[in-house]
């Protein structure tokens, strides 16, 4: 089954990164749903990813879809991180619940894919998200809840600058289970100061 995404070329890029990120879409049904087959026991019991042709397809509805591209309007925004070398799928992003007003926030979710664990490719990834998050949508705060034996999730948000802000108890529902989560984020001025770091 393919692995490499036959999507548009809409992407961002950045000089330097061995990724880029683009919106989801329908083209992207055969090598996503392979690689999520293919990551099973890499998510079971931390994330229920779209692994089906009809929740594919809600998935970019929700997530690729016209709304999802206007930094101003969208509640939800998905970016697939792809190798830059061959356009393997390497991961997943998910900006929802964006909540504008007084608030200009978002919750961040994400899903590597099995292969490519370990290699920096999701922190690559997860600059450039967070660069869309603050810079494009012109976002205040980012969060991320992770369960606490996460450990290599919770490893990536730390290294990109989020800070611990406390624990939700039976937070969020996984795999027919109430699980605790802890809440990571972070604001416009942290992503300042550790951009400078990256750069």
């Amino acid at each position: 089954m393919p692995t490499r995404s036959t999507g548009p070329s809409t992407a961002t890029r950045s000089k330097g990164f061995r990724v880029y990120i683009r919106p989801p879409v329908r083209g992207d049904a055969s090598a996503f749903i392979a690689a999520i087959l293919g990551s099973r026991d890499l998510h079971r019991g931390w994330v229920q990813p779209p692994a089906n042709l009809a929740r594919f397809g809600t998935y970019v509805t929700l997530f690729g879809g016209p709304k999802s591209r206007d930094p101003a309007r969208a509640t939800h925004a998905g970016f697939l991180v792809c190798r830059r070398d061959d356009n393997a799928l390497i991961g997943v992003f998910n900006l929802s619940e964006i909540v504008r007003g007084s608030f200009q926030s978002a919750y961040l979710g994400y899903y590597g894919f099995a292969p490519h664990g370990g290699e920096g490719y999701m922190r690559d990834g997860l600059r450039l998200v967070l660069d869309a998050a603050f810079r494009t949508m012109k976002l205040h705060r980012v969060e991320a809840n992770i369960q606490p034996g996460n450990v290599r999730s919770i490893a990536l948000v730390r290294d990109a600058g989020f800070t611990r802000e406390g624990f939700s108890r039976r937070y969020i529902k996984i795999s027919g289970r109430w699980r605790d989560h802890e809440r990571w984020a972070m604001l416009v001025d942290d992503w300042r100061a550790k951009r400078k770091k990256w750069q």
